[in-house]
């Protein structure tokens, strides 16, 4: 069996839509999924990126699509109120849930109910209200790690998917491959399903490939 750990950010749309196709794109086949909150600012500045939402016309057609896409895929979602938002608060109620035996590793049920807090209903992701609510659900019969320990882990998730060469979210880590997107799906599942091309060149040729021209980094 195959084990694939889903780094995921609640703030992104594509990691939301991941999230809640990664059953149907993965039916039939034998795995297991750890789910690992990261903070994806982290990762662009990491990297010295903008994300999505802070390039003015790429904002506007990621909401169009990611709105599409839920509709063609048959899964609600609808905007929160504002975009982007502070994710902090929530990435560290996740992993406060997490169990003692894996810290920074919250199961499926708790980040469905906090990706569906963003993601359905467009209200404030934010609002003290909805996240006193949301902290009160999720605590219920729940031994709940220390905030200093959660805070910790979050930057320990980060780097350590850093590290592995995660520049975004949604990722999927199985075995020494990384695949990245919602539309990667259906690649993952032919690595799962065993396709020789993964075994072929092509995979590792790719990083092979010469940088013709580089622009400089303001």
């Amino acid at each position: 069996m195959k084990h694939i750990t889903f780094y995921l950010d609640f703030i992104s749309p594509y990691a939301y839509l991941a999230f809640e196709r990664l059953p149907g794109a993965l039916e039939g086949l034998s795995y297991s999924v750890s789910y690992q909150p990261v903070l994806f600012a982290g990762m662009l500045k990491h990297h010295r990126q903008l994300g999505p939402a802070e390039i003015a016309p790429k904002r506007d057609w990621t909401y169009r699509q990611v709105l599409w896409l839920a509709r063609s895929l048959g899964i609600e979602l609808q905007m929160p109120a504002s975009h982007p938002f502070n994710p902090l608060p929530l990435l560290r109620l996740a992993l406060a849930c997490s169990p003692q035996a894996a810290p920074g590793q919250p199961n499926r049920h708790v980040c469905e109910t906090v990706f569906r807090h963003v993601w359905h209903g467009g209200a404030e992701a934010g609002d003290a209200q909805r996240l006193q609510a949301l902290t009160q659900y999720l605590s219920e019969g729940r031994n709940m790690q220390d905030a200093a320990s959660v805070k910790e882990q979050l930057q320990k998730n980060t780097e350590d998917a850093i590290v592995k060469g995660v520049f975004g979210v949604p990722s999927f880590a199985v075995d020494d491959k990384l695949f990245w997107g919602l539309d990667a799906l259906p690649m993952l599942r032919a690595y799962l399903l065993g396709d020789t091309w993964f075994d072929g060149a092509d995979w590792e040729n790719a990083c092979q490939v010469s940088i013709g021209v580089s622009r400089s980094r303001v």
